[in-house]
C-alpha cells in the first residue's frame, strides 16, 4: 500500500501529533507499506530526505515557532501542501491519504481527492475538533465548522485518539461513525531506569500555555512549601513570563526550574532524572507526555480530562483530580511528596500499563487496517 501522510508538524516541529505521525509512518514502512510524509519546512531542515524508511518532503509554509503555529500559518500550509501534492501525487501515485488534523491537512487531502479520486482518512488530534479548548479556539471553530463538515463527510474514515475527543466530535456531527485509535509510546526509547526515589523530583512537559494548567499546579505547590520537592517544567510558550513572575511572587525560585524547549534526547534524560510526573492540563486529546512518563516508570498526577483519564488508573498508576481545582491537586500531591515507596510502586504499575495497551506497533496496525478499508 502506498500512503501519503499529511501533517504540518514533524519532529522536532510541533508536539504530540508530530510525534504520533512520525512513529506511525515509521512502523507502516516496517509493515511493508511505502510512505511519503508531507510537512512544513522550517529553518535549515532538508527539503526532501529519507528517515526510518519514510520519504519526508517539506513545503514552504509560514512557520515562526517550532512548538506552535497560528491560524494564518495553518492556512498557508493548506495552500502549500495542496499545490505540492498535485505533482507528488502524479509521481508517487498513493493509494490513500492519511491526514493528521481535520484542518489544515484534511483540507489538502480533500483537494487531492477532488483531483485524483484518492480516498483519505482524517486523524483528529484535538484543536481541530469544535468544543476543544473553547477559551482559545471558539472563534476559529465557529468559522471552520462548515469546512470541517465537508472534510469529514468526504473522508473514508474519521478517527479520534481518545474517548473524550470522540465525544466532542460526535457532539459536533453525530452522523459520522468515529472509531478510536489511541496514541502509543516507544517502549524501547523510554524505559525504567534505576533512580533515587528519596527527594521528590517532579517533572512536567508541555507547551507553556493556559491549556496546560501550570498556573494551577503552581498554586497547589505553593501551599506545600513545608515539604521537600523540586519541580522542573520542560517546554516553552507565551505564558512563560507570567509563570516566572508567579514563581517570584510565591518565593519558589529555588524550587521551580524552567528547562525551556528540549530535544528528544534531552527530554528522555529528564524523564530518567525525575521520580514523579505532574500533568495539570485543562484539555487534551491523548497526551504523549503522559504516555512517555508512564513508559519511563513515573507515577502520574493528572487532571481528570479526556486522554489522561484513559491512561492514568486512579490509585494504581497515579492520581486523577478534578480540573481547575488547585486545592484538590494540592491534597493529591501531598501523599506523593512524603511516600517514596508509593511513588516507586505506582511508577512500576504505570510502565506495566503502557506495555500492555499502548505500544506504537499496536497503533500502527489499527491505522493500517483502517487505511486498507478506505481503498476497497
Amino acid at each position: 500500500m502506498k500512503i501519503l501522510l499529511l501533517n504540518s508538524e514533524y519532529p522536532p516541529i510541533g508536539g504530540g501529533a508530530g510525534n504520533a505521525s512520525a512513529n506511525i509512518a515509521r512502523l507502516l514502512v516496517k509493515m511493508g507499506n511505502e510512505v511519503l510524509l508531507l510537512t512544513s519546512h522550517f529553518d535549515d531542515f532538508a527539503r526532501d530526505e529519507i528517515c526510518d524508511g519514510v520519504r519526508i518532503v517539506r513545503v514552504s509554509a509560514l512557520r515562526r515557532k517550532m512548538d506552535r503555529s497560528s491560524a494564518l500559518e495553518q492556512i498557508s500550509f493548506i495552500f502549500a501542501a495542496s499545490f505540492r501534492t498535485l505533482g507528488l501525487a502524479r509521481q508517487f501515485k498513493p493509494d490513500v491519504t492519511l491526514a493528521f488534523f481535520g484542518l489544515p491537512s484534511g483540507a489538502a487531502a480533500l483537494f487531492i481527492k477532488w483531483f485524483y479520486r484518492i480516498p483519505y482518512v482524517v486523524s483528529l488530534r484535538g484543536g481541530d475538533v469544535p468544543g476543544f479548548r473553547p477559551y482559545d479556539f471558539r472563534m476559529y471553530h465557529k468559522m471552520a465548522a462548515p469546512f470541517l463538515r465537508v472534510i469529514w463527510h468526504n473522508a473514508s474514515a474519521v478517527v479520534a485518539n481518545s474517548k473524550g475527543l470522540h465525544n466532542l466530535a460526535s457532539a459536533f456531527d453525530s452522523t459520522i461513525e468515529i472509531p478510536i485509535i489511541p496514541n502509543g509510546v516507544d517502549l524501547k526509547k523510554f524505559s525504567i531506569s534505576e533512580r533515587d526515589w528519596s527527594l521528590p523530583r517532579i517533572l512536567s512537559v508541555g507547551r507553556v500555555v493556559y491549556q496546560k494548567g501550570f498556573d494551577l499546579a503552581m498554586r497547589a505547590l505553593a501551599d506545600l512549601k513545608d515539604l521537600e520537592w523540586q519541580w522542573s517544567i520542560a517546554g516553552d510558550g507565551p505564558q512563560m513570563s507570567v509563570l516566572q513572575a508567579k514563581v517570584k511572587e510565591h518565593g519558589l525560585q529555588n524550587r521551580i526550574h524552567f528547562l525551556g524547549w528540549l530535544t528528544a534526547d534531552q527530554l528522555k534524560e529528564q524523564y530518567a532524572a525525575a521520580n514523579m510526573f505532574l500533568f495539570p492540563s485543562r484539555h487534551e486529546g491523548m497526551p504523549n507526555a503522559v504516555l512517555e512518563a508512564m513508559a519511563s516508570g513515573l507515577p502520574v498526577v493528572a487532571t481528570h480530562i479526556a486522554g489522561s483519564e484513559e491512561l492514568v488508573v486512579d490509585g494504581e498508576t497515579g492520581r486523577l483530580v478534578p480540573p481547575e481545582d488547585a486545592n484538590a491537586l494540592r491534597e493529591s500531591l501531598r501523599p506523593f511528596l512524603v511516600d517514596a515507596q508509593m511513588r516507586e510502586q505506582m511508577g512500576r504499575a504505570a510502565r506495566q500499563r503502557v506495555e500492555s495497551s499502548f505500544s506504537w506497533n499496536r497503533v500502527a496496525e489499527q491505522y493500517e487496517s483502517i487505511l486498507e478499508k478506505a481503498i476497497k
